[in-house]
């Protein structure tokens, strides 16, 4: 080989060395740390312009989860949940990491659009970390989704960024509140929602909260409610279970829960969304998923959906959860 031609296969392999690395560390911080600094050679490069891609080429399923209107819209009665895309498993760190690790941001686009191929158009979004930037991607391949986001941060950034169609307060922020003598700071955020035009919400694990802000008259339009109140603190935990406290305290499903917040979502005339009512993936034999699913709907009003987590790293959650859900609201619930 002459020295022309191996100093040029030296350079090309340093110049692909280089680019990979850079390619490497950029894919470690997407599937790990979102907020890991960006170095000043990635600074230098500017912003990476968007790619404009093609929808996949997969046909949709015959079988569509059903359709309820809100808002302006019709979106299916299972919408889709983020906690498991980013590592919120809500059991402990372990299952945390293992759902982060799986869910790179090419496993999350690929789950949200098999979502759509089985009619599942609305995604219970959280604006935080990684999220935008798997939205923007799913969104530049073809996907679509109507976004009921979970308002933890300021409403206007949420609004500008990703226009969601509806924003509630969320859940253990409204818990908190209520709880510290500030439940006038959720209704102000109502508020600022309203002036922004989205579909305004609350969202608690407390039936009784919700059922406040009803009897109260509250401006807003629909309820996000979580069937297993798991904001109960230590001493009200040790005064249910007779001085028992369980192990974490933070995470705790009582088979009680339920029917007191599906009986506060059924009462309301407004719009309602269950969640958790899986209890965050502890319910997964198949007839307890089936019991599970059938009790939510049977519970909520026709006009009211369901938010679930899916992480199909053991089985195809995405399909079975749309059969399910399909074939019991086929039923005529």
């Amino acid at each position: 080989m002459s020295k022309s031609r191996r100093d040029f296969l030296k350079s090309s392999a340093a110049v692909l060395g280089a680019v990979a690395g850079t390619a490497s560390a950029l894919a470690a911080r997407e599937a790990g740390n979102p907020f890991e600094p960006v170095s000043a050679g990635e600074l230098a490069q500017g912003p990476t312009p968007p790619v404009k891609l093609q929808a996949p080429s997969v046909p949709a399923s015959r079988m569509q989860v059903p359709k309820v209107k809100f808002g302006g819209v019709e979106i299916s009665r299972l919408v889709v949940g983020c906690n498991p895309f980013y590592g919120w498993g809500h059991f402990n760190p372990t299952l945390g990491t293992v759902m982060k690790e799986w869910y790179t941001p090419d496993k999350v686009c690929e789950i949200l659009h098999q979502c759509n191929r089985y009619g599942i158009n609305a995604y219970n979004y959280l604006h935080a970390g990684r999220a935008p930037l798997d939205l923007d991607r799913f969104r530049a391949e073809g996907g679509q989704m109507h976004l009921i986001a979970q308002g933890t941060a300021d409403p206007e950034g949420i609004v500008r960024d990703v226009k969601p169609l509806a924003i509630y307060h969320h859940g253990e922020t409204t818990d908190r509140a209520f709880r510290d003598g500030k439940k006038d700071s959720v209704r102000e955020y109502c508020k600022k929602l309203r002036q922004l035009g989205v579909l305004v919400g609350v969202g608690s694990h407390q039936p009784e909260i919700l059922a406040t802000v009803e009897e109260e008259g509250w401006d807003v339009d629909f309820f996000a409610g979580c069937v297993y109140n798991r904001t109960r603190t230590p001493d009200e935990f040790r005064k249910l279970l007779n001085g028992e406290l369980p192990l974490p305290a933070g995470d705790v499903y009582l088979d009680k829960d339920p029917p007191r917040m599906y009986k506060v979502l059924r009462q309301t005339r407004k719009p309602c969304f269950a969640f958790k009512v899986l209890a965050a993936g502890r319910i997964n034999a198949p007839d307890d998923l089936d019991r599970a699913y059938r009790l939510a709907y049977e519970s909520i009003k026709p006009t009211d959906g369901v938010f679930v987590g899916l992480f199909p790293r053991i089985k195809d959650e995405v399909r079975d959860s749309a059969e399910r859900v399909h074939r019991i609201l086929a039923e005529g619930l």
